[in-house]
């Protein structure tokens, strides 16, 4: 508004205020309180509220803006503070990553001391102190942070996996079953849980909790989790059996017996378990179809095992000469028919299972030995030593393997850099440990004399 208009409002004003009196020069009695009367005219008085009016007008409008500059002005400082606050949270982040955990701790806790209620501060510094070995101090700021937001969920992860790391797996499982009351289908808490009680071996409550995450996982994932569910309710049955409840036991080998005809581990348990109960028969039975099916080699040593037991070879060898003639590519089943030959000495099938398996192509120190084995007890010296010479490798014997001495990993060639750690120059012969350093001798004592004997 420009001087001259407010001058002309003046005027008009004015000229309005006369006109207005002119018109009313009659005064009016104005009681203000008893006993004190106020005469006016009926100009003055609106004159008078009219300057009231505009006053109080003016002192609401002085009053929203000093308001508005102090929102303002507590803005802009609260904006600096967070600003100053991240500056302080990233370099402190920053500096955590790089190595240098005595700079970051102090900057994590300048930016506390700023504002103790910034929880991902507490986290951070949580991190810290794990990583420097302060456990308790870890915890303690993760519970801090957990009393000033009890719903973050990302506080609760935080401070579940401080416990798991720390062995504290009571506290992390609390943590875990709390996640899962705030968000019921959380997967990433649903595995954590599952990791807990794997690594505590409770096998009920991770079978139970794997269920829970079959349910929930898709794509290529699936197959991973649907195995590792195969794989705890085999584990369920084995401490059914180690618990001695051999029936419960025998009723879920069953069950994954028929669902995974593949699975190898349920097989040989189901077989074991019918051998426990005395059903020597069925467990045989369920070998030697386990074998037949899967074409896996512990089945023919169970098979051995409980022939020999019972003394009964000739049950045995009636299912190899059956099964190798079904089955004539099969070289698993003609080296463990000859082996168990020769273990009941019936040397000449052993020496034609082992014969027909050198003309195929087989060779391997084992099958050497067992041949050298065989010429033994026929005493054909010369036999034997040249089979007991193919089993040491002939001039390979001479050779030395070298050793990472950092991370063991093993190596028939020299390199100047280890596959497995990528360590330089860490490789080492792998009897150097045994040449440079011989057990040592039992000290003794020497006796008067004994230095000058021949």
């Amino acid at each position: 508004m420009t001087l001259m208009t407010l001058l002309l409002l003046i005027i008009l004003f004015m000229v309005f205020f006369i006109y207005f009196l002119q018109l009313n020069p009659a005064e009016m009695a104005i009681v203000l309180y008893p006993d004190h009367v106020l005469h006016a005219s009926p100009a003055v008085v609106v004159v008078v509220c009219v300057l009231i009016g505009l006053s109080i007008g003016y002192l609401l409008h002085l009053y929203g803006a000093a308001s508005y500059l102090l929102r303002g002005w507590r803005r802009n400082r609260s904006e600096k503070r967070d600003r100053q606050l991240n500056a302080l949270y990233r370099e402190g982040l920053a500096r955590f990553r790089s190595g240098d955990k005595t700079r970051a701790r102090r900057l994590l806790r300048k930016a506390l001391g700023m504002d103790g209620s910034r929880v991902e501060i507490l986290i951070a510094l949580s991190s810290v102190q794990l990583a420097e070995g302060e456990g308790d101090d870890s915890l303690a700021s993760l519970q801090r942070a957990r009393k000033l937001e009890p719903k973050d969920l990302t506080v609760v992860f935080a401070l579940a996996e401080t416990c798991e790391e720390l062995g504290k797996y009571q506290e992390a499982e609390s943590c875990y079953r709390d996640l899962l009351e705030m968000d019921k289908d959380n997967y990433c808490a649903l595995l954590g849980l599952r990791d807990l009680y794997l690594e505590s071996q409770q096998w009920a409550e991770a079978l139970a909790v794997q269920k829970r995450i079959v349910k929930k996982t898709t794509g290529d994932e699936l197959h991973k989790e649907e195995q590792l569910l195969r794989g705890l309710r085999y584990q369920l049955a084995r401490e059914m059996e180690q618990e001695e409840r051999l029936e419960e036991a025998l009723s879920t080998y069953q069950k994954l017996v028929r669902e995974f005809p593949d699975f190898v581990p349920a097989q040989v348990s189901l077989g074991d378990v019918q051998n426990r109960l005395g059903q020597l028969e069925k467990a045989a039975a369920t070998w030697q179809a386990a074998y037949r099916h899967c074409g896996h080699g512990v089945f023919l040593k169970r098979l051995e095992k409980q022939a020999m037991a019972q003394e009964d070879p000739d049950t045995l060898l009636d299912f190899y000469r059956k099964a190798v003639a079904e089955r004539p590519d099969d070289l698993v089943l003609q080296f463990f028919h000859g082996k168990f030959c020769l273990r009941v000495e019936m040397i000449d099938e052993a020496l034609e299972q082992f014969y027909g398996l050198e003309k195929l192509g087989v060779d391997f120190p084992r099958l050497h030995l067992l041949l050298a084995e065989c010429h033994v007890r026929r005493q054909r010296v010369d036999e034997a030593v040249s089979e007991y010479q193919k089993a040491l490798g002939g001039e390979d014997r001479f050779r030395f393997g070298y050793v990472c001495n950092r991370c063991g990993a093993a190596t028939s060639s020299w390199m100047g850099r280890c596959v497995g750690c990528g360590c330089w120059g860490c490789l080492d012969l792998s009897e150097l440990p045994a040449i440079v350093k011989p057990p040592a001798t039992e000290a003794r004592a020497i006796h008067h004399g004994e230095r000058n004997e021949p």
